[in-house]
């Protein structure tokens, strides 16, 4: 059975949906994104997800071209109409299809912004394998443009970043600017060390992620310690924890960075309960 999915109003079969040849987020990644995660069938921080789709969009110039009650009751549709008790919501807008290629912006007056939400099943998103082992990670360079605030969708390099660290058989990979840890291929990473949670501030240098603002608000509700300051590749090899969070991750304990093993080598104390934090207290505010 196909999955429904949405595209530019209408509710489709999958193998019926289509997208001009001349999108500008095909041609130009001219686009921005957002995940938002479904647990038990409901929608988890879709309020933050609506909040910083309409600052991405802002950023880039781009029309939104919904209000916020017309994006939730999309995302409702989806996920009835798919059965959808675990997994994602995938948004996309670009600035549309102007039916010719040009490097200058089409008059938003004649070219509206293309939509396309669909979703991605996850059974197992909440009682994760990998959280229980948790991942190994590997530096690169961070080469990235300067404005990863934007949530937007050129993905090409934290694409390649996952596969160099698939190929050094690992599992994703943190980026590395001037020394210091910014983010990984598609999450914020963090470390703890004497019981302190660290984790780079917000600012251009890296996505302002919704996870990671509930996480952080949680850990300081429960008492921890929170540093919001850059890291170095050597602190976090020297940690005594580290993880990362995501829409599609929640908190994912990571137990080796380029080969040096944390702690024991397994997903310690801190991570775990902040997983169980995170996952307890978004089941309560559900949409």
């Amino acid at each position: 059975m196909s999955r429904t999915v949405y595209v530019n109003g209408s509710y489709l079969p999958e193998e019926e949906a289509t997208v001009s040849v001349f999108d500008r987020g095909f041609l130009m990644a001219d686009g921005v994104y957002e995940v938002t995660t479904v647990i038990d069938g409901k929608l988890i921080d879709f309020d933050g997800h609506f909040t910083r789709l309409q600052r991405s969009l802002t950023e880039l110039d781009i029309t939104n071209p919904m209000d916020r009650d017309a994006w939730l009751e999309v995302h409702r549709q989806l996920v009835a109409q798919n059965g959808l008790d675990q997994g994602m919501i995938y948004l996309q807008v670009t600035r549309g299809a102007p039916g010719d290629r040009d490097f200058i912006f089409p008059d938003p007056e004649t070219t509206a912004p293309t939509v396309v939400l669909f979703t991605q099943s996850n059974p197992a998103l909440v009682d994760s394998p990998k959280a229980k082992k948790g991942i190994k990670v590997i530096a690169i360079e961070d080469i990235r443009w300067g404005r990863r605030d934007i949530k937007t969708v050129q993905l090409l390099y934290p694409s390649m970043g996952k596969m160099m660290a698939i190929k050094a058989g690992c599992d994703d990979a943190w980026m590395v600017q001037d020394g210091a840890v910014t983010e990984g291929t598609s999450n914020n990473a963090y470390i703890i060390k004497d019981g302190r949670i660290i984790t780079r501030a917000l600012s251009n240098d890296i996505l302002h992620g919704i996870t990671r603002a509930a996480v952080l608000r949680f850990a300081r509700e429960a008492q921890m310690q929170v540093e919001e300051r850059n890291f170095t590749l050597e602190e976090a090899k020297a940690a005594d924890e580290a993880f990362v969070t995501s829409a599609s991750t929640f908190v994912m304990p990571v137990v080796e960075i380029d080969g040096a093993t944390l702690g024991a080598g397994v997903p310690g104390p801190l991570a775990l309960r902040l997983r169980e934090i995170y996952i307890e207290e978004s089941r309560k505010a559900a949409l």
